[in-house]
């Protein structure tokens, strides 16, 4: 999870497409659904320039070759030049692929009003 906060503010091809697994389906707050392709490409070519990002209230529970990641997402972004505030909550599925850790599937989804 370190790897992937840390891929978000300074992205590298290499590392972005090891954590990604072929099969990506990465699902944003906005309700936007990436493949592996289009998410390493978002963060490669500046389009969503993360500025920061904290992980908060994180839960990682083991289920055979799967990890089930929780966790709050404080930060800030500039998306197409659009300078955004973010508090949202993560879904992150992981999956073992031949002996390495790959995501295979996240999503994020904005927090209620109510639960804020």
């Amino acid at each position: 999870m370190e790897t992937l906060r840390k891929e978000l503010l300074a992205p590298d091809k290499a590392t972005l497409e090891s954590l990604a697994a072929d099969d990506l389906t990465y699902g944003h707050s906005s309700g936007l659904i990436e493949d592996k392709a289009a998410f390493v490409n978002d963060l490669l070519t500046g389009k969503t320039l993360l500025t920061s990002v904290t992980f908060s209230d994180q839960t990682i529970k083991i289920v055979g070759n799967s990890a089930i990641v929780r966790h709050r997402l404080v930060g800030e972004a500039n998306h197409d030049n659009v300078v955004t505030k973010l508090d949202i909550i993560v879904l992150i599925i992981w999956q073992k692929q031949k002996g390495d850790w790959k995501i295979l599937a996240r999503q994020a989804a904005k927090i209620p009003v109510a639960v804020k």
